[in-house]
């Protein structure tokens, strides 16, 4: 199995920025995508941004132009750079690898992170 271990969150004022990041326990087989999500007080989980193998980026609109993602393969790790955050940010942020362990596995499983808080004030 493996572990995806985040970090970073915080509480900050708005304008202000934050750096997470998650950490996975193992590398992967092949590895898909890596992602944030993110879940507001009595709202569903969405995606906040996700990076593919191949480097391609997809941002949600409420964030473009603000959060920026990267990725370090090397050490199998996954940032989200948020900046000039606005109380509307608040939620806990979970990070998501898409991909497969092993040669074994037949198909590509999701892996959560366990969720850091975020807490913009105004």
């Amino acid at each position: 199995q493996v572990q995806l271990v985040e970090s970073g969150g915080g509480l900050v004022q708005a304008g202000e920025s934050l750096r997470l990041s998650c950490a996975a326990s193992r590398s992967f087989f092949r590895l898909n995508t890596m992602g944030w999500y993110r879940q507001a007080p009595g709202k569903q989980r969405g995606l906040v941004a996700s990076i593919t193998s191949g480097g391609d980026i997809s941002y949600a609109d409420s964030v473009k132009g603000r959060f920026t993602i990267s990725k370090d393969n090397s050490k199998n790790t996954v940032y989200l750079q948020m900046n000039n955050l606005k109380p509307e940010d608040t939620a806990v942020y979970y990070c998501n690898y898409n991909g497969r362990l092993s040669s074994f596995v037949s198909r590509e499983y999701d892996y959560w992170g366990q969720g850091t808080q975020v807490t913009v004030s105004s």
